[in-house]
């Protein structure tokens, strides 16, 4: 069992020091090895293959890169799966800050659209009622008959014992009256 250990001890060294020196045979062996097996470590904490992928590519080229700096007290394995669990970690972080951001924004930008549409709302009803106000007492009569009530220009007629022609001239001055006033929220209304 010893000699088992003081092998793989060797191997160990061998290995780091065969890639500390830019063998990329050895340092291909070593991904070739354990690339399939921490993908699949990583994916059982981000439950994404590309990020599973993305996490253990990013981890060996790290180790490429820096070669020559890294210095591995435990076996290689360990080193590995060590580094791939707190890779995964760090993307879950990531992960659940933007998330949270996200988040945030759709709550603020849902707040911002109810406020803007609040105050569209207000300002178009004073401009509804400032300009019912400046119309003449039977047209503004007849637009609130029609479009507040319901009623037909025949029912209008009738009721204010005019005719139906009078009540037309009337909604076209109304009509008319509004679309000037408010011409800027033309295509948010119908009148």
């Amino acid at each position: 069992m010893e000699a088992q250990n003081k092998q793989m001890l060797k191997d160990k060294n061998s290995i780091l020091k065969n890639i500390r020196k830019g063998d990329l045979q050895e340092f291909e062996n070593l991904f070739r090895k354990y690339y399939p097996l921490l993908c699949r470590y990583a994916f059982r904490f981000v439950r994404n293959t590309n990020q599973s992928e993305e996490i253990v590519q990013d981890l060996f080229c790290h180790l490429w890169e820096n070669r020559k700096d890294i210095s591995i007290h435990s076996s290689i394995k360990a080193y590995l799966y060590k580094a791939t669990y707190y890779n995964s970690l760090q993307v879950l972080r990531k992960k659940k800050v933007k998330t949270q951001y996200e988040n945030y924004l759709k709550q603020r930008n849902t707040d911002h659209s109810q406020l803007t549409s609040t105050l569209e709302e207000n300002e178009i009803y004073s401009i509804v009622q400032k300009t019912l106000a400046n119309l003449p007492d039977r047209c503004s009569k007849i637009f609130k008959m029609n479009r507040f009530e319901g009623l037909k220009y025949k029912e209008i007629a009738d009721q204010l014992s005019i005719s139906v022609k009078t009540v037309e001239s009337n909604m076209g001055k109304a009509l008319k009256s509004f679309r000037k006033s408010l011409k800027d929220y033309l295509g948010t209304i119908v009148l």
